[in-house]
């Protein structure tokens, strides 16, 4: 069972937190702290008595918008540890998520928190505190216990993100990929993609209806859809080529235009695209 630290300078956001967490059957424990500083307090003195001390942390619930230190600060500092808690940001504000995720979020809830996209998330650390647990090797009798490892970030086909469990985007047969909005998790269909753009190791996936961020480099998904009739365009673009409706040259510059977008194509990629599009267009 888990044992859990809720961050929120919030009192009544996190006394609700607190009562979610604590109606859940896996979790052991959760206290709560209104700062980082007193967060800091405790997640330090979870540290010094080790994994399996009585004040011992597995994870942390954290907000974002804080006085004095925010809770992306408080993860940063965290990343010194050699064997922190794991972290699961709960915020209102969805534009901090590829930062969370660079940091090794584990997921990334947004407010109004619902019960059930709590229990997704406290579903994704039981697994990884499960497998840390039954992959930690044996020590010599008086030696520490280390605790979990920090998992690497969480790459599902999915954080803005596809929960785990969730078919991978170049199964057989696979015709979505699961993204989430606001807390919920959706399956977009592959053929609805116009366009994939590179943000750092994310991917934006644009849609005729918004567009979603996945936890999947690009050069990943140029890999698993090439058969879907995804091209490369530019090291920041990867298109469907049956979205393209239009090939521009001028002065020297290639551009094709995905509906309302304009994408600049690079020079070592126009000749191909040019040769792709002239085959698809006599089918």
């Amino acid at each position: 069972m888990l044992r859990v630290l809720a961050v929120d300078d919030e009192k009544p956001a996190l006394e609700e937190l607190l009562y979610l967490l604590r109606s859940d059957a896996r979790i052991r424990s959760a206290e709560g702290a209104t700062d980082a500083t007193e967060a800091l307090r405790r997640i330090s003195r979870a540290l010094d008595a080790g994994p399996d001390g009585e004040d011992g942390i597995d994870v942390v619930f954290l907000d974002i918008h804080m006085a004095g230190l925010t809770g992306l600060d408080v993860a940063r500092l965290l990343a010194g540890f050699a064997r922190p808690p794991l972290i699961v940001f709960v915020t209102a504000h969805e534009g901090f998520a590829v930062q969370a995720f660079d940091l090794k979020a584990v997921d990334y809830v947004l407010k109004p928190v619902r019960r059930e996209r709590l229990a997704e998330a406290v579903r994704r650390v039981r697994e990884l505190v499960v497998s840390a647990r039954e992959t930690r090797q044996p020590e010599p009798v008086g030696s520490a216990v280390p605790g979990p490892a920090v998992p690497a970030p969480v790459l599902h086909t999915a954080p803005a993100v596809a929960p785990p469990g969730a078919p991978p985007a170049n199964a057989v047969g696979a015709e979505q990929i699961p993204v989430e909005l606001g807390g919920v998790t959706r399956f977009v269909p592959i053929d609805d993609i116009a366009y994939a753009e590179a943000q750092g190791d994310y991917a934006r996936l644009h849609t005729k209806d918004g567009s979603h961020l996945v936890r999947i480099p690009l050069s990943t998904l140029e890999e698993r859809w090439a058969s879907r009739g995804f091209v490369r365009i530019h090291r920041s673009h990867l298109v469907a080529l049956a979205r393209i409706d239009e090939l521009r040259l001028d002065a020297g510059a290639t551009t094709v235009r995905v509906g309302a977008a304009e994408l600049a194509v690079s020079r070592r990629h126009a000749r191909q695209l040019r040769d792709l599009l002239m085959r698809h267009a006599r089918g």
